[in-house]
């Protein structure tokens, strides 16, 4: 039989499910409202937003108030994220298919996977990070991917595992997850990403400060919005 903290654990688990498959819903909606060129940006940003405070703090405020509120915190930067990495996919991949020469195409596949990795981390930056400017939050999540290439790997190798085993067995709850697994793989990366730069500013923090100060020393908040771990 199961124990209290097992069945805990589950409803715990079934919660998240629920909550993910939520965003999921929510984000189609935003999307398909802003006909899709003025909604995926703002849409991804909201979903993002949402993770990283679930994740990192354990906040899980009602999802529709708090998907809302972010919707429209940073509505025309995150669209006009959106337009940038759209552009950027669109010229990229019509390279591929126009370059006539197999280095122009490889160069072309690498700047795709490039790409592929600043969209998926640039919308964390922006929603848990005080990086401010369009060109820094797209370097910024470049850093992050490239940084912790061995994480970016693991969350991709889930995703497309997920994705297949969804899309072999399941096909209708790729409507629930399509968005929210792989915005849940970078929840899970970023957290261990930002959860060390705190760690390691409060240590350096610790260190230069002066040796009746240790107590009060706090972490610099530049780095992770709202509060320090």
């Amino acid at each position: 039989m199961f124990s209290f903290e097992g069945f805990m654990r589950i409803n715990l688990f079934l919660r998240g499910m629920y909550r993910l498959a939520y965003l999921n819903l929510l984000w189609i909606a935003a999307t398909v409202a802003g006909l899709v060129v003025f909604g995926i940006g703002p849409a991804s940003y909201a979903v993002a937003a949402y993770i990283d405070r679930w994740f990192r703090f354990g906040e899980t405020p009602p999802v529709t108030r708090a998907f809302v509120g972010h919707l429209r915190t940073q509505y025309w930067r995150s669209a006009a994220m959106g337009w940038i990495l759209g552009a950027a996919a669109a010229i990229v991949i019509t390279n591929i298919f126009l370059a006539s020469d197999w280095f122009l195409q490889f160069a072309n596949v690498m700047a795709l996977i490039a790409v592929g990795i600043v969209a998926a981390y640039v919308f964390p930056v922006m929603a848990a990070t005080d990086v401010r400017g369009i060109g820094r939050q797209l370097g910024t999540a470049l850093m992050i991917g490239v940084g912790s290439l061995h994480w970016t790997i693991v969350a991709t190798a889930a995703v497309v595992a997920c994705t297949w085993l969804l899309a072999t067995y399941a096909l209708p709850l790729l409507v629930l997850f399509g968005v929210a697994i792989p915005a849940a793989a970078v929840g899970f990366v970023t957290r261990i990403v930002f959860g060390r730069i705190v760690a390691d500013a409060a240590a350096e923090a610790l260190l230069t400060s002066p040796p009746g100060a240790h107590e009060t020393t706090r972490a610099p908040a530049h780095l992770a919005r709202g509060r320090s771990q």
